[in-house]
Order: C-alpha cells, then structure tokens, then sequence
C-alpha cells in the first residue's frame, strides 16, 4: 500500500456514458459489458493488488454456471455463501445471480443456531466458504435435520484466487429465457427481534433500485466506489456492487473496514465516491491526524447510509475531511433505496436521511390513515424495487405488504413540509415512559455530543413506576476516562431530567449488525 509521500496512480479514466438500454436481467447487464467493453476494469482487490475487468467477471461467471450444472444444480437453485469480501465473493454473488441461479449471502456475524435456520430455510444445496469459516459452519450444520443436512454440499475457496474452476471453459451466455421478475437474491433480515425473514428480490429489483441511485448520483461508467461494507449486507451488495456493476463503474472492495489504512486507498486508488456507514465516519474521526490537511479532491461524495447519521458527526466529517456526505437511508426489503438527501449542497439537510429516492412514501396512524406533516407514525413505502416476498412466510408476507403494494417498514418517523422524511427510530425499539413516546435516537445524538463518548445507544429497561426507564450503553473513546456522574449532568443538561438515562452501562463495543447498524434489542440481553 502506498503511503502519502508516494504518487498516485493515474485516475481512471472517464469513458463516454453507457447506452440508455434498459437490460431486463443482470445476465443481461453482463452481456451487455462483455459485448461493449471487456477490458474495462470491475474491481480493485487491494490485499492482491489485482484489478479484475468485465470479461474477467463474464469468464468467472460462466465457469461457475458450467460448475453448478455439473452438480446437477439448474438455474433457479438457491446458492448459498458465506465468504467476506474479496474478488471471487464479488463473482460469486453477481455471477450466480447473471447465470439464473438465486444468490443467498450468510452473516458471518449469525450466532449458529441463527445461521442453522437460514441455511435450512433457504433451501440451498451447495455452500462457498473460506477456509476461516469452515468450523462456524460444520457448527450450524450440525444443528440440521440429518437428512436435510446430508443434501447440502460445502466449497471450500479462496477469496483472493485470481482464477476458480481454471479447468471449465465456457463463455458467458446470457440467460434469454429468464423473466425479469425472476428470483436473483434472498436476503435475509439480521433477526434480532425474531425468527429471521427472508427477502426474496427479483432482477427487477435489484435493477430498479441500482437505476434509482445511479440517477440519483450522477453516476457514470467514470466512477468508483471505495466499499468494505461486506457483500452479506444489502448496502454492500446493491449500492456498492449491482450499482457499479449497472453503470460500467469500478469498485475498491477491501475484505474488511480498516481504520489505519483507508485514506491509502483514497489516495491510492483514486475511487470517486465513498460508500460508508455512521460507525466508519466515527472511527476515520476518531483517528484524525491534527493539522493534517486531507484533500482528495478526486472524490465528489461520501454515501452514508444504513443507520442514522448523527448530525454533529455529519458536520465534524465534513469540516475534518473536507468530503461532503450525503445521508440516505434503505433496508433489505426495498433493495437498499428508500430515501437520500439532495445532490446540491445547499437542499441537504443534517439529520434526515432525506426525501423518497425511486419510490413512494408516506406516514400513517396505526389504523393506516394518512398522516400530515410534522406528525409522527410508521413510515411506508412503494415502488419497483420492493421486495416479492419473504420466502415461504405467507403470514409474515401478508403483514408487510398490503394488497396495492405499499410496504410496512416498521420504522416511525414524519415528513417536513418541503417533504424531506426524518426517522425517530423503530416500532419496537421505542422508548415508553410513564406514557411518553421517547426516541433512542435522542439520547443517542445527546451523548455523542459529549467529547469522552465514541458511540451510544439508549434502550427501554422494565420499570415499576414508569413502565420503562432509560440506560444508555456506552463506549468512550481509547485513552478517554469519564465516569456515570459527568454523563449524567451532560444529559441533564442536553434532555432535560424526565429524558435523561437513568443508568448507564460501559463496554468496550456495541453489537452490530453487518454494515455497523446498532442491534439495539440484543443490548438487553
């Protein structure tokens, strides 16, 4: 890796936009590349230092279906992995997709009998893992249904392999007969309050919601993308992989989130765009060098999405670094797009993951009336990119998506009168106190303002007076001390006495969902 005294290599360069054509499939998307241009480069590994193109990809892609025919697996078939990121997890995941087959990424965070479940919900027969996962699978498998378990094949590969099945050849062909509304991807929720679900999206999907952030940015077949958020994450997946992917675009996809080396890879790999979450904006602040001048100048935006962003962090990232963020939010059943923030500067606002991104949206009552603005409910949304079904959940189907297509999200929030959405948190995440509604995220950005705290979140503990008290887990920053007493005057003084936590726990993390969102139920165990 290069350091700051070593020249950069030349940026990529700015090829003319792609054609309008609107590729029904991802095997279509792929097609399309290989016939236009091949050579163009798809992905950055920087732990081999390799750059694979688009026909690197198509080949990777046709061994791999020529691979799964072998095993008598037809297009159509779910296949799982469970790999973090690297060259060939990226070919899995858009190759298995392109070939007709349905692509099931598994959280390496799944505690096993979690991961037992998706395995055996999912219906896959054929498993890619790497060498560092094969004992926390044998683990889950070992809690299947013998028989079932005995269907379910394991491959063993290396993330980093510039080649897998060198010895098949076969071209890419594109899959003609695929309909666009096919099965591509099941994902599954993180299922911290339950029994996890399976989003089932089609080519469709994945496509409408990549169309909707490439417009939506400006994206062209010139940019590139620095991501290490993992491919078993839908922002991982579809913002920073079928995006690209879509445009022509390149990616700089580093197995994993480091701290001490991302401003290398800035500078090094020249990417355009930073795709981030509000966990890695507060390391990168965290580590800030004093009176270092950090100017990329290469870099139009950094995209920060999948929890909300804390506005003090949102000005002090900015200020540091001199990147302009912009929030947006998704969520696995709409494909990762819900709403963004404005690409000119002077319409965004801190705070607010914006307005609707390429779908509907509206606030309701309970009772499904719609709300006006500045009043507070659940948050619903429509459009091209939601979600067909959870995977054999009728019930749970039934519940999320109502019959004209509107989709419950579970989250509560209001919209302004310019239109721009804010969210308060979740249904069952919200604070009642004494008869209150109180939101997490309050107590959260009021602790973060504290300079001893790094993260914070607030829960709803049982209580005999008031129903449900406040604690607040906390994680200072290394090196910082701070007692319960200073916390609790700064809350005082930030929320009022009736808001202010009543106790508070320190740890050295908080637990996390793949892509750095707060499990805030799992605080409570």
């Amino acid at each position: 890796m290069a350091t700051d005294s070593t020249p950069p290599p030349p940026a990529p360069a700015r090829p003319a936009r792609l054609s309008q054509s609107m590729p029904a499939t991802l095997g279509a998307v792929m097609a399309a590349h290989l016939a236009q241009h091949g050579e163009r480069p798809f992905l950055v590994a920087p732990e081999s230092g390799r750059t694979y193109s688009y026909a690197d990809l198509a080949r990777q892609s046709a061994r791999l279906s020529h691979a799964l025919a072998g095993r008598g697996l037809q297009p159509g078939a779910t296949i799982g992995t469970l790999l973090h990121n690297g060259w060939q997890t990226a070919a899995m995941f858009l190759g298995s997709m392109a070939g007709g087959y349905v692509c099931a990424p598994f959280n390496l965070l799944a505690q096993r009998t979690q991961l037992a479940y998706v395995i055996a919900h999912s219906e896959c027969r054929l498993i890619f893992t790497s060498a560092e996962y094969v004992q926390q699978l044998d683990q889950a498998l070992q809690l299947i249904d013998e028989e079932a378990r005995r269907a379910i094949a394991v491959e063993v590969i290396d993330v980093d392999a510039p080649e897998l099945f060198a010895d098949l050849s076969a071209d890419f062909t594109e899959q003609g007969e695929l309909p666009e509304d096919a099965p591509a991807l099941l994902m599954y929720t993180s299922g911290t309050t339950g029994t996890p679900k399976g989003a089932l999206l089609t080519h469709h999907n994945l496509l409408a919601a990549a169309r909707s952030v490439a417009a939506w940015h400006s994206l062209t077949a010139a940019d590139r993308v620095l991501s290490s958020l993992p491919l078993y994450h839908i922002n991982g997946q579809v913002i920073a992989t079928v995006t690209p992917f879509l445009t022509g675009g390149s990616i700089v996809a580093p197995h994993r989130f480091s701290v001490g080396n991302w401003w290398q890879m800035v500078r090094w790999h020249q990417p355009t765009w930073l795709n981030v979450v509000p966990t890695i904006i507060a390391y990168l602040l965290n580590a800030a060098e004093p009176g270092r001048n950090y100017l990329y100048p290469h870099v139009r935006f950094g995209r920060c999405a999948s929890a909300p962003l804390p506005p003090d962090q949102h000005k002090a990232f900015e200020r540091t670094f001199g990147i302009d963020i912009i929030e947006a939010m998704g969520m696995t059943e709409s494909a990762s797009v819900v709403f963004c923030n404005p690409a000119d500067p002077s319409r965004r606002k801190y705070g607010t993951p914006g307005l609707p991104c390429g779908v509907e949206a509206r606030v309701v009552a309970p009772d499904g009336i719609a709300l006006a603005d500045g009043i507070t409910g659940e948050l619903m949304l429509k459009g091209p990119n939601v979600m067909r079904e959870y995977f054999k959940s009728p019930d749970e189907t039934h519940a999320a998506l109502e019959p004209d297509g509107w989709l419950h999200t579970g989250d509560l929030g209001y919209r302004d009168a310019e239109g721009f959405y804010f969210v308060t948190g979740r249904i069952k995440e919200l604070i009642i106190k004494g008869g209150e509604n109180i939101a997490p995220r309050e107590i959260d950005e009021a602790l973060l303002r504290h300079p001893a705290v790094l993260e914070a979140a607030a829960v709803g503990i049982p209580d005999r007076n008031y129903g449900q008290e406040i604690l607040a887990c906390v994680v200072l920053k290394e090196g910082v001390q701070c007692d319960e007493a200073a916390l609790r005057a700064h809350c005082i003084r930030e929320l009022g006495t009736f808001k202010s936590p009543r106790s508070f726990r320190f740890l050295h993390e908080l637990p996390k969902g793949p892509a750095g969102k707060v499990q805030r139920l799992k605080l409570l165990d």
